[in-house]
Parts: C-alpha cells; sequence; structure tokens
C-alpha cells in the first residue's frame, strides 16, 4: 500500500497537487489519505497553499513539497577551482563561494577545502548541520555508481578509489553523494529547461570534454561510471598530441579547452586554461573564436556517433568554452555525419543554467535519494 514517502513523490514531481487528485491516482480511501497527507503536513515535507479551482465542487488546497524545510549543500569541483554552494530544496542557490583547489591538488586537500567553505557557508546563512539533507558533490571523471569514489579518472590523479563519501561524511557529519561533472550538469539542464526529455545529452566542453546523459529522467552512469568519457575516445587525422590521460590522440588533447589554450599561447596570447580561453572569448577575440570553432568541427565528429547511437532529443552544450562558435563548429559535422533520421529532432543549443547547472543537478540528486518515498517511509514509521 502506498506510503506517505509515496504520496509525497505525487506532491513533489506534480502529479497529484489536491487532496482529490492524490485520492484519484493512488485509489487510496478517503481516511487513508488525509492520515497521509496530515503526516506529511506535521512533519513539514509539505506545505498547503492557495487554491485550485475544482469544476462543479469547492476549491482545494494545493498541495506543495516545502523547499524551505531544509538546505543541499553542493561542491562542483572542475580542473582549474571548485565552487561549493548552498541551496534549498528546489535547487536555488542561496549562497557560494569559489576557492582555489583543483583536482590535481589530489583528494586531501581538495576535500579539506570544500568541508572548510562549506562550514563557512552554513555560519554564514545561520543553518545547523541537522537542516542540511546532504552534501552532493560533482568531480571530472567517472564515479563508481555503488560506491560513489571516483572510477580510474584519467586526470584526477590520486582521486581512484579515495573514499570521498566517509571523508565528506566525516568532515560535515551530513549524507554524502558524488557524481561525475557532466552527469550531473546534465540532470540540472534537464530539469529545469527541458523536463519532458526523453533524452538528452550534456556536453561539457573545458579543460577536458565529458558528455552527460539523461534518460527517461534519469542519469545513464553506464556499468561502472564510465558513460559519456568521450574525451578519451582516440580520432585520427589531428595529429598525435598527449592528452592528460597520458594516451595519444584523444579527443580532449586536440579540442578541450586546453588544447585550444596551447595554440593561443603558440600565437602569442598566454592561456592556461581553458578558462583563460572563455575570457578572450568573452572579449571577442578573433582568434580564440576561430580557435573554437575548429575545435567543436572535431568534438562534432565524435558527437555524431553519440547521436545516432541514443537519438536525443537534445545536445546540450555547457563548460568555459560554451559559446556561439563552438555551437557553429559542432553543427558543421555533427549534422552532415550523422543520418537525417537521427537529427530530424534534434536540437543543438548553449547551457540555459551555464555555471549553475552542475550545482542544480547536484540538488536534485540528493533531494531524490533523501525524500524518495523509501527514506521518507522510514522516516515516518509507516
Amino acid at each position: 500500500m502506498p506510503g506517505p514517502g509515496d504520496v509525497l513523490e505525487l506532491i513533489r514531481t506534480g502529479r497529484a497537487v489536491t487532496r482529490g487528485e492524490v485520492l484519484e491516482v493512488t485509489g487510496l480511501s478517503r481516511m487513508t489519505v488525509a492520515g497521509r497527507i496530515d503526516a506529511l503536513l506535521e512533519a513539514g515535507f509539505v506545505v498547503e497553499n492557495g487554491t485550485d479551482r475544482v469544476r462543479g465542487g469547492r476549491p482545494s488546497r494545493r498541495l506543495e513539497f516545502n523547499t524551505a524545510r531544509a538546505h543541499v549543500l553542493a561542491a562542483t569541483v572542475d580542473t582549474t577551482h571548485t565552487t561549493v554552494a548552498l541551496t534549498d530544496l528546489a535547487g536555488r542557490v542561496e549562497d557560494d563561494t569559489r576557492i582555489d583547489a583543483v583536482v590535481a591538488d589530489g583528494p586531501d586537500r581538495t576535500l579539506a577545502a570544500i568541508a572548510e567553505s562549506a562550514r563557512g557557508l552554513l555560519a554564514h546563512a545561520g543553518v545547523p548541520a541537522e537542516r542540511v539533507s546532504g552534501l552532493g558533490i560533482s568531480v571530472p571523471g567517472p564515479v563508481d555508481p555503488d560506491t560513489g569514489r571516483p572510477s580510474q579518472p584519467p586526470i584526477m590523479p590520486g582521486w581512484d578509489a579515495y573514499p570521498v563519501p566517509e571523508h565528506l561524511h566525516h568532515a560535515l557529519g551530513v549524507p554524502v553523494l558524488v557524481a561525475n561533472d557532466a552527469d550531473a550538469a546534465a540532470l540540472g539542464e534537464q530539469r529545469s529547461a527541458y523536463p519532458g526529455s526523453r533524452s538528452l545529452c550534456f556536453l561539457k566542453v573545458s579543460s577536458g570534454i565529458g558528455c552527460g546523459i539523461v534518460i527517461a529522467g534519469q542519469v545513464y552512469p553506464g556499468t561502472d561510471g564510465g558513460a559519456g568519457d568521450i574525451g578519451h575516445v582516440k580520432i585520427a587525422g589531428h595529429g598525435d598530441p598527449v592528452c592528460q590521460c597520458g594516451a595519444h590522440g584523444c579527443l580532449a588533447a586536440v579540442a578541450s579547452g586546453g588544447a585550444v589554450a596551447r595554440a593561443l599561447t603558440e600565437l602569442g596570447k598566454p592561456a592556461a586554461s581553458g578558462s583563460d580561453v572563455g575570457a578572450y572569448l568573452a572579449a571577442g577575440d578573433r582568434d580564440a573564436a576561430r580557435l573554437t570553432q575548429a575545435a567543436g568541427r572535431v568534438i562534432g565528429e565524435v558527437v555524431a556517433g553519440v547521436v545516432s547511437l541514443l537519438n536525443p532529443a537534445q545536445v546540450v552544450i555547457g563548460g568555459v568554452l560554451a559559446s556561439p562558435p563552438l555551437l557553429t563548429g559542432v553543427r558543421e559535422t555533427l549534422y552532415p555525419r550523422s543520418l537525417p533520421r537521427a537529427t530530424r529532432h534534434l536540437t543543438v543549443t548553449q547551457s540555459v543554467l551555464g555555471e549553475r547547472a552542475g550545482v542544480a543537478g547536484l540538488a536534485t540528486l540528493v533531494v531524490e535519494r533523501e525524500y524518495s518515498p523509501a527514506a521518507v517511509n522510514a522516516a515516518l514509521g509507516a
């Protein structure tokens, strides 16, 4: 029999937002529905706001998930920096901070800096740890979905199998969830901009290249977290450059922000990373635009295979290189190299959320785990 957690799931996802709709969807008795909703109201999981007009009857009070009940911490670890944010349960950012913690520093230093920043955000907002539903952290590498530990990440020395969830839980005392950065951004973008999407691919082009995949509203991580790691697909015809992973000819070695940064530096325009390339693009630099568009054409060659395999409705491009020149380059090779059948309903667009996509996705992942029907039923003793 559906418990209060199942009723909360209906309310939170918008499938039933009045007592009458819960009654109709669940098939439970009126008394049972009233008991379930009263339990959720008493525990603060839902609130009643306003009214919904019901044809032929009295207005019904609208049930809503109480997004102010608690908070979520989110940390997005990039190759050159880390952002730590405090959000409500809807993923709205209440405060954030950017710290100089990079993956090359290793897990101990990076995670210590994240924990310190998280404590600072909570203290500034006056939020006690018991009002934090969890912390979500994204990293630029594969994450084992069973353990939450990095799984042989190509550009994260010292992180392989490191107990990230246990480390941060010990430091902060809250539940911890770990995700790949492109996966988190893909989910954030899907929930915010394309809630009805059957299949969405988020292409993150920064110092590296990754692809997050959301199918039927759920992240697809692959067998052990390696789905979408297209930055290390070997490509021919573009020289034999050495990648950060140590291999030769990887897509990331040819077309990532790091690769464009090296090409700009050779032209006498110093750039140490993809972030520097992004700054040149924002300033309207023609060389940066030309090189970024050329990188987009190379990326489009690989994404054509992704599109032919998954037939997504959306390819969303984010990361520090996300820009009109990059989109143009991707489209120039993606469409000619794909069957018209695979692209007739495809859109290739720039991220709506930008740098906030990862934070939004992490907040969603934490909420969907900590407020799942099973979790809520257990919390209410159902």
